[in-house]
């Protein structure tokens, strides 16, 4: 008996003896993580040695980590921002090198080589030696300085930035092509990058003929609202007897509700506001991420006793040394993108049938060879030849097999450049800065500008191609010589408003202006009208602004193009009272109120309605014109069809009702009406339970804000992304909101009144979860809460001597 209980005894203290090593072990291996995690936090504090500066600069953040930076010369505080970037940021900067450059498998690994594929065609770490070439001495040592920056501010780390500990790899220092190549990421976001408008728009012509063409991807419609009043013709209805799919519908892949980077970006002039100076207020748009794409900063140079040379706020974006979006106390500015047509798709011509060689105006060329490795690092790195032409590298083919090139702005030496962006910095007035922003060497924007003095203006900035010969709007042959590009606009060709008479000015990413002004930017693929046309309406709405109306103006969150569909809604539920399924959804429907709010039922079932058979319709439609096949340089289908104006052809057909259009399987209008709304029965039981109150905006549109290895790390999402929290707003009014995408930035200033400003950004400054400052003032923009423009109270002081 007590041998047993001996040998019990002896068990159970083996058993707590493994336990406590096993705790002992775990604790350590716990401690060891936080530590090496606390090794990569910034240097918030103290006095560190910098001797690339020539004289000291002071750093002062306030309770949200946003920096005062604050030195005797711009390209010392480029120096210190370059620091803070890398310090706060460095892993995401290091991802928009690596995707601009098609090497971000090397970095991830292999799940990232389709994106590598698709990026590299363009070559653009190629490009960046060559603009690296092309920029003045003087604008070339301003980069290195910022380049040294970066890399001093990664040496000041105990640690790598945590994800390459996750990652298992390391951390590359930072040079001045890189920087380039954080601008290409930047075209690659904005901007198509293969063509896909046109060679989508050549596809369906090809296939439906150009009547249904021209109806189903109409360039604008009647709810633009251009900044000089001016209409588009209206497309026909195609004729009876018009080439069309005789295919039923089926799967569904049309996006009728797809984001697409954009902004608003409006101003008020100086007769409008209480202190005589203009307005400026922006949103900028983007995929929505943890860290936030956008780095907060104020940049103070004091070169002199007085005032100083330099007192900027705004926006950076981590990799390049300049404020992106602010105010200098003189002029504020806003940026949305433009949509302008910026690069032409270009069929070769083969030269005496030889599949290398075309045709061009100087006789015939071989295309060029460029091999690619993708993935070096991964076990199985893949080789990809990448085909150039004198107008660019080539895409693919068309449906005739022709190989197709593109001709593109991001691809010239001048398409990134510093020079400008400094000069806009410092404008003095409205005027100067539009001037400026037209030699900008960034992604075609729509700029806003207002000043002190209560100017307002808007231009388009960076080179606009002259083209003759063709309008852009489908591929082209320029074997001949009688179409193509003939440089870039001068300045004084390029559209500008300003000051106009009523002071108001609003972009929102649509149609700007029209005529001839509208030839010379071309069509580029812009978005619906309707949310520049809301915003339009807000401003005449009052007679004077302060912050916090043009504030009310960014928040509208109103379905007014929805107004309509909820009309034809309610009317079809209201013809099926015995139908129980669908008159239990007829009260929401009724009292929708208009909003995209959380708690609105009857605003998603009228989304989901108009939603459903727009992409019905264009499914039925359109369902035989092939989707874009980019041969070698990725297997990557584009979606069969852009519906970024797709609302106005669809309920003139479904309000007309022309028989001759019934689309393939269906036998009349009314079984439309009804497909429509069995789907929406269905959406309800399937995502909501059958439970018509459970059917919410909130239950959709849900922030999904994540860091980009929380997808693959398991159990990090929990520490690193942001509160699921329900947003307001939707994609086709002035607050867009969609799960991973809205407004990057918010903010609302007077230039010369910095410290009446309004700023919003998600997420917040650092990318670090131990930052004391993480995620802090990511609430404010949650729930839309006025919060100041300027830095706060100097929490941490850190101050870099040479």
């Amino acid at each position: 008996m007590r041998t047993s209980r001996t040998r019990r005894a002896a068990i159970l203290r083996g058993t707590l003896g493994t336990l406590a090593v096993l705790l002992a072990v775990g604790t350590a291996a716990a401690a060891w993580a936080y530590w090496q995690l606390r090794a990569s936090l910034p240097v918030l504090e103290g006095h560190l040695s910098a001797p690339a500066l020539a004289a000291p600069v002071t750093i002062e953040r306030d309770v949200q980590g946003v920096p005062t930076i604050t030195g005797e010369s711009r390209a010392d505080v480029a120096w210190a921002l370059g620091f803070l970037h890398a310090q706060e940021r460095y892993f995401q900067m290091d991802g928009q090198r690596r995707t601009a450059s098609g090497e971000l498998s090397e970095l991830v690994g292999p799940v990232t080589i389709a994106l590598d594929r698709r990026n590299r065609l363009h070559r653009f770490r190629s490009r960046a030696e060559r603009a690296l070439a092309a920029m003045p001495p003087e604008e070339r040592r301003f980069l290195e300085t910022y380049v040294s920056g970066v890399n001093g501010g990664l040496a000041a780390l105990s640690g790598a930035p945590f994800e390459y500990l996750l990652l298992g790899a390391r951390s590359e220092p930072w040079t001045a092509a890189d920087t380039v190549l954080t601008v290409y990421a930047m075209y690659l976001t904005l901007q198509e990058s293969h063509g896909e408008t046109e060679r989508w728009r050549a596809n369906a012509n090809e296939v439906l003929g150009q009547a249904f063409t021209d109806f189903f991807l109409p360039l604008g419609t009647t709810l633009d609202a251009p900044l000089d009043g001016s209409r588009l013709p209206t497309p026909a209805m195609p004729a009876a007897g018009t080439k069309r799919s005789v295919s039923p519908p089926g799967t569904r892949f049309v996006d009728v509700e797809a984001t697409h980077p954009g902004s608003n970006g409006f101003a008020v002039g100086g007769g409008l506001t209480e202190n005589g100076g203009a307005m400026v207020a922006n949103d900028l748009h983007l995929a929505l991420r943890v860290p936030n794409i956008w780095y907060r900063a104020r940049l103070v140079v004091r070169n002199s006793p007085g005032a100083p040379d330099l007192d900027i706020t705004g926006i950076t974006l981590p990799g390049t040394p300049s404020v992106v979006a602010g105010s200098n106390g003189r002029v504020a500015w806003s940026f949305t993108n433009s949509y302008v047509d910026t690069s032409d798709v270009v069929t070769l011509e083969p030269h005496q049938g030889k599949s290398d060689w075309y045709r061009t105006p100087d006789g015939p060329r071989e295309l060029a060879f460029y091999k690619e490795r993708l993935c070096r690092k991964c076990p199985q790195p893949e080789d990809l030849t990448v085909e150039e032409s004198v107008w660019g590298p080539v895409l693919g083919t068309d449906l005739q097999g022709r190989k197709l090139a593109y001709r593109w702005t991001a691809h010239d030496p001048t398409a990134v450049g510093l020079s400008a962006a400094l000069e806009l910095e410092r404008a003095e007035n409205a005027r100067q800065a539009l001037a400026i922003a037209q030699r900008l060497r960034i992604p075609h924007q729509n700029i806003v500008a207002g000043d002190a003095d209560g100017s307002i203006g808007w231009t388009v900035t960076s080179a606009l191609p002259r083209r003759f010969g063709h309008d852009g709007q489908k591929p082209s042959s320029w074997a001949d010589g009688r179409a193509g590009w003939d440089g870039y606009l001068p300045s004084d060709e390029v559209p500008v408003v300003f000051n106009p008479e009523r002071q108001r000015i609003w972009t929102a990413n649509a149609r700007v202006v029209g005529g001839e002004s509208l030839a010379k930017l071309g069509f580029g693929g812009y978005a619906h009208g309707a949310r520049a046309a809301q915003i339009r309406d807000g401003l005449f709405a009052n007679d004077r602004f302060s912050e916090s109306d043009l504030l009310a103006v960014q928040l509208d969150d109103r379905g007014t193009l929805l107004g309509r569909w909820q009309t034809i809604l309610a009317e079809a539920l209201s013809a099926r009272p015995h139908q129980r399924e669908l008159a239990r959804l007829l009260p929401h429907v009724e009292n929708w109120g208009e909003r995209a709010i959380p708690e609105s039922v009857g605003y998603r079932l009228v989304r989901a309605f108009r939603s459903d058979i727009i992409a019905r319709l264009y499914d039925a439609y359109t369902r035989e014109v092939p989707p874009i096949e980019s041969g070698t340089a990725t297997t990557r289908r584009t979606p069969r069809v852009r519906t970024n104006q797709a609302d106005e052809p669809v309920w003139r057909l479904i309000t007309e009702k022309p028989p001759h259009l019934v689309p393939p399987g269906y036998p009349d209008w009314a079984a439309v009406i009804d497909a429509a709304l069995a789907a929406l029965v269905v959406a309800i039981d399937t995502e909501a339970g059958g439970k018509v109150a459970a059917f919410t905006w909130g239950a959709f549109n849900k922030a999904d804000i994540k860091h980009p290895l929380s997808r693959a790390v398991p159990g990090i999402s929990v520490f690193l992304d942001a509160p699921r929290d329900a947003q307001p707003g939707d994609v086709y009014q002035p607050r867009v909101a969609a799960p991973e995408f809205g407004a990057s930035a918010r903010f609302v200033v007077s230039p010369g009144r910095e410290r009446s400003g309004i700023f919003h950004m998600p997420t917040s400054q650092s990318a670090h979860p131990l930052s004391p400052y993480y995620r802090t003032g990511h609430a404010d923009w949650a729930q839309a809460r006025a919060s100041a423009f300027l830095p706060g109270n100097t929490r941490w002081q850190l101050s870099l001597q040479p």
